[in-house]
């Protein structure tokens, strides 16, 4: 899904040059959605994690470098960045930006191999990007705004695709109707945006430190804590329902580092329902619109419908009290 341009070993060993690295094996990788990733073997027998970026520019590629520094600076579960001769936080290939990252080890897990203990690890984790000292960092505002959402969605009515142009009216809808009930003075910095299982590394036999490496912070940008929290818990906890053991641990395990205020958590089930259209939307565009109709796409719109009713059915209420 992710392999979007090609990369032969013969392209990217000057590419990899530049970061003082000597390539012996170059592994295209299948995860991911947006990106072109691949798996780097050198010669000393080190491996690495690199990224072609589709697209965001170099400014979206070093912000993502500069975040990921300012968080291993701090401690917390990333990737360390690697920078290439002089300084820099990437390279170009065919005009698109090149970065790398240490590698490092651990599972992704299914969503049955989640536990307890995993979820009180990630809720510790996404905690400590909330509260981390990020130095002289600049954010932006998120590129999943509403008024991104709308673009989107007119992407899919304009399409062509009639098959999909009911869910794309359905889901304007209530993007229009939950973003006239957004609290807008929610305490807010930095966000991943995108914690969902595939980015994150786990190693389930640790159970006091579960979580080795939060990944994919190419989503990253000032936005309402909880509503992080939020995307974390409908991609962590929420099977065919939601898991109220797997949220209470999650959020348990995020309060353990940042207590969630009044207003916060009286704004969780608003936060999660900006979170189901948001996804149900980019589902739409990066999924939906990428097969041919009546095919079923990787990852299907609908799921983050179902949790939005889930939500607004009260069932984060019975998880939490």
């Amino acid at each position: 899904m992710a392999r979007l341009t090609e990369l032969s070993p013969a392209d990217a060993a000057p590419l990899l040059r530049e970061f003082d690295l000597d390539l012996a094996e170059l592994t295209p990788l299948d995860a991911g959605s947006v990106n072109s990733n691949f798996l780097v073997e050198t010669g000393d027998g080190q491996s690495y994690f690199a990224r072609l970026y589709e697209e965001q520019g170099p400014d979206g590629a070093d912000f993502e470098f500069r975040v990921n520094a300012a968080l291993a600076q701090a401690g917390l579960p990333v990737a360390t960045p690697l920078p290439a001769w002089g300084g820099r936080c990437h390279v170009l290939f065919a005009g698109k930006p090149f970065s790398v990252y240490t590698r490092v080890h651990g599972e992704i897990l299914c969503q049955k191999r989640v536990t307890p203990s995993v979820a009180h690890g990630l809720g510790r984790a996404l905690a400590g990007v909330h509260t981390a000292a990020l130095g002289d960092l600049e954010l932006s505002e998120s590129r999943f705004g509403f008024a991104q959402i709308e673009e989107r969605l007119d992407r899919v009515l304009g399409s062509g695709r009639t098959d999909l142009a009911p869910a794309a009216s359905q889901v304007r809808a209530l993007a229009r109707r939950i973003q006239g009930a957004r609290q807008n003075d929610l305490p807010s910095g930095l966000i991943h945006g995108d914690l969902f299982r595939d980015n994150a590394l786990v190693d389930p036999s640790a159970p006091s430190e579960p979580i080795r490496a939060l990944l994919d912070f190419e989503s990253a940008c000032r936005g309402p804590y909880v509503y992080d929290l939020m995307v974390t818990v409908l991609a962590w906890c929420f099977g065919d329902e939601l898991d109220l053991g797997l949220t209470r641990a999650l959020v348990d395990g995020y309060q353990a580092v940042r207590p969630l205020s009044p207003l916060e958590r009286a704004n969780l089930v608003s936060e999660g329902s900006v979170a189901c259209v948001r996804f149900a939307t980019t589902r739409l565009t990066d999924f939906s619109l990428r097969v041919p109709a009546g095919e079923p796409p990787k990852r299907d719109y609908r799921r983050f419908l179902e949790r939005l009713d889930a939500l607004e059915g009260g069932a984060l209420d019975q998880a939490l009290g």
